[in-house]
């Protein structure tokens, strides 16, 4: 049984870390790589759809726990990018770029932390 769990997780991962790659760099591509607008976008979006999900799941329709497997653990913990986040605003820091480190710091969490409450109010209104 543990490993059909361990199952769900890889495939959520897989599927997940492959959105990451193809996000970063068709972003890269149209934005360009001054800031780390990829890195924003899926730390955006990733907390939106877990916002999304886990609400729905847990308040609307109760699921198969193996879908939190699949898409909150799995997914959405390899398409998430909060450690290159971490590393990216570091990196500024350690540039002494402080407009470009306060910059990333805040729009990252502002931005996730309304993205989940975005998430959760879709889910919701469902």
């Amino acid at each position: 049984m543990v490993l059909r769990e361990y199952l769900w997780v890889s495939l959520g991962g897989i599927c997940g870390a492959c959105s990451r790659y193809f996000l970063s760099r068709f972003t890269a591509k149209i934005l360009g790589t001054g800031l780390p607008w990829g890195t924003l976008f899926i730390n955006i979006s990733g907390s939106f759809i877990l916002g999304l999900f886990l609400i729905y799941t847990t308040e609307r329709a109760f699921v198969d726990p193996r879908w939190r497997l699949l898409i909150a653990i799995g997914f959405c913990g390899a398409y998430t990018t909060f450690s290159s986040y971490a590393f990216e605003s570091i990196v500024y820091f350690q540039q002494g770029n402080w407009a470009l480190f306060a910059g990333n710091i805040l729009a990252n969490n502002l931005l996730c932390l309304g993205a989940i409450l975005g998430g959760a109010a879709l889910a919701r209104a469902l």
